[in-house]
């Protein structure tokens, strides 16, 4: 037993030192070219949707960091077996690894945007990998159970340090990479009016008015945050056009510029969830820079593209009905973070992300459902999905336990392009509902803050929340799951009062 964990430890080894050497050039390179990466962007590609959603409710914004170990866990048993393959014959256990980086190549190569320089990184982790193998097994041969070999342990030790400086190396140039660009943004010609001061001094818990850029929800397909250039950024608006255009940064900065305050939520939300968020937007609006190319009369979808072939497709109609629909290169008063979509990105207000906020945008394309399915249309997704009415409970927490008197229970509430929130109501233990007090009004496709003053008795107690909006629709009860558009249903909680 000791000899195999042995040998099962040289093949683990041997592909951490040729993965770190592979993550080191990937970094410099392209991150997306990563094997780890580019296999986990695959699985995520093939999971069935339901375990998807399940992901994002369990493991919130830690999903992509468990999928990546869980991804490496799996190549390292690999690995291991790999090595005790070696103890047989060493092109044993080097084919295996070879036929892991196979798979790892494959997944880089099939990306949209792929290039054949991004199965550099593959190539390097097979032959350092390899190298590493036999290295250790030629150290090893003829005396595989004794372990005390000074070769052996100077292999261990050098290929030690290469793993950990290739994968420690690689985060630092890939943090490097991820610095913000020195952009000077442009006074909107158009400036949405002060933001009026939240609750969130008075109601302790409830979520802030707006949310810091370091705070907004991610939640995309990317395992990485990608490093776009805005010098070389260039977005190609073509299809169903009078003519196809280019714009560049610059040519985007020079146009006329609008500021809103919009909410932000991804269909993934589950009734109450966290994935949600309020910012300040700076962006050409979306009817301006498709004016440019001029749109036919045949499209009824606009298709966006990201940098890396990632597709969204949007409703022509809902994009261009006169919401603020921007072309957005402002988030909260600074130039937009990487993670968040640098240096353009896509913002429809009152439509789930998945149709409408398309990060790192290249290309605008003008066609009919007909002719073109995006990543998540393919997928099973709903073509059409704006944003439910929902009412959200941010405080007390569920299961709390409070003491009886005077307990303060507060959220937030949106319903965006219905008017926004009219009225917010309370119901304890199934009772009648009472209107709750509103927060400041930021805006129809702003979500709101509310509070409502509860004489706590002692005992378990449910509390439900509901929001109504502006045009008076009022919040379902019906529950739905996120798939296809959007979860709905009340936001109930349980909590003790003794």
């Amino acid at each position: 037993m000791r000899t195999r964990l042995l040998w099962a430890a040289y093949g683990v080894l041997a592909t951490l030192a040729g993965l770190g050497l592979a993550h080191l050039v990937a970094s410099l390179t392209d991150a997306d070219a990563s094997p780890v990466l580019a296999v986990g962007s695959a699985v995520i590609d093939l999971t069935p949707t339901p375990m998807k959603e399940w992901a994002i409710r369990t493991f919130g914004d830690a999903d992509k960091l468990i999928l990546v170990g869980s991804v490496l866990a799996g190549v390292l048993a690999l690995a291991a077996v790999a090595g005790l393959l070696a103890r047989r014959r060493t092109r044993y256990g080097a084919g295996l690894l070879v036929a892991l980086v196979g798979i790892a190549a494959t997944a880089v190569i099939t990306r949209p945007e792929a290039s054949v320089i991004d199965l550099v990184p593959s190539g390097v982790a097979a032959v350092g990998a390899v190298v590493a193998l036999a290295w250790l097994t030629h150290e090893q041969a003829g005396a595989p159970a004794s372990g005390g070999r000074r070769g052996v342990l100077i292999g261990v030790g050098v290929l030690s340090v290469v793993a950990v400086a290739g994968g420690v190396g690689g985060q630092l140039i890939s943090r490097l990479r991820l610095r913000p660009e020195d952009v000077t943004l442009p006074d909107p010609t158009d400036a949405a009016r002060a933001l009026p001061r939240g609750l969130d001094s008075q109601v302790p818990g409830i979520t802030p008015f707006r949310t810091e850029n370091d705070d907004f929800y991610r939640v995309d397909t990317r395992l990485d945050t990608p490093v776009v250039s805005s010098e070389d950024w260039t977005l190609v608006i073509d299809g169903d056009v009078e003519r196809e255009i280019t714009l560049t940064f610059e040519d985007l900065l020079a146009m006329p510029m609008i500021e809103r305050d919009i909410t932000l939520t991804c269909v993934s939300n589950s009734v109450g969830g966290p994935f949600v968020g309020g910012a300040r937007w700076l962006g050409v609006p979306l009817q301006d820079v498709l004016d440019l190319a001029g749109v036919g009369d045949r499209a009824d979808q606009l298709l966006s593209t990201d940098f890396d072939g990632m597709t969204i497709s949007t409703p022509l109609a809902l994009a261009t009905d006169g919401r603020d629909a921007m072309i957005c290169v402002g988030m909260n008063g600074e130039q937009l973070p990487r993670e968040h979509g640098f240096p353009v990105r896509m913002v429809i207000p009152g439509l789930y992300g998945f149709i409408s906020a398309t990060k790192w945008l290249t290309r605008l394309t003008l066609t009919t459902y007909a002719d073109q399915e995006s990543y998540w249309t393919q997928r099973g997704w709903a073509t059409d999905a704006p944003i439910k009415i929902s009412a959200r409970i941010d405080t007390p927490r569920a299961l709390a336990d409070l003491d009886a008197g005077d307990v303060v229970i507060g959220g937030v509430a949106w319903a965006q392009e219905r008017g926004g929130i009219k009225t917010v109501q309370v119901q304890i233990d199934g009772g009648p509902w009472t209107d709750a007090n509103l927060g400041p009004d930021g805006g129809d496709d702003y979500w709101r803050q509310w509070f409502y003053r509860w004489p706590a008795g002692e005992g378990s107690h449910r509390i439900s929340a509901r929001a109504v909006s502006g045009d008076g629709e009022p919040q379902t009860a019906a529950r739905a799951e996120p798939f296809p558009d959007g979860a709905s249903g009340l936001h109930e909680l349980i909590v003790n009062v003794s």
